[in-house]
């Protein structure tokens, strides 16, 4: 089975790691930021302000791939500040108002000035034509 690569501007990119790659019908979502991909900025220095931004990211990502949030099985959050946890779930509570998916949070291991959140995905999209 081959793979695909996805690729939006918009969200923030790297040339070291792919947004997103579909396998099948599972989509992986690379670890996604607050950074604002029209700026190159973060979208504020609160938690909320970059989860949003992150989970936006997310689903620009998923919908390169004819996912979309509904799809989603697993969510990986990484918190540069634990303390940051009750903020982080305040904003993803929007995103993920009832059936939630299945979630683990960690402790960001980088140091990186300004980043607050990482955001990672996996999707279960079959009714893609790949």
């Amino acid at each position: 089975m081959p793979r695909q690569i996805i690729t939006t501007p918009n969200a923030p990119s790297s040339p070291l790691f792919s947004q997103a790659v579909r396998a099948g019908s599972q989509v992986f979502v690379s670890g996604t930021t607050g950074l604002v991909p029209s700026t190159g900025r973060m979208a504020g220095d609160d938690i909320g302000a970059q989860t949003r931004q992150a989970l936006a990211s997310c689903e620009a990502i998923l919908e390169e791939a004819g996912a979309t949030l509904d799809d989603v099985v697993e969510v990986g959050v990484l918190l540069a500040d634990p303390a940051d946890f009750a903020g982080m779930n305040e904003e993803y509570a929007r995103w993920f108002p009832s059936d939630p998916p299945a979630r683990y949070a960690a402790k960001l291991g980088a140091e990186v000035p300004g980043l607050l959140v990482s955001i990672r995905m996996t999707a279960y999209a079959p009714d893609h034509d790949a």
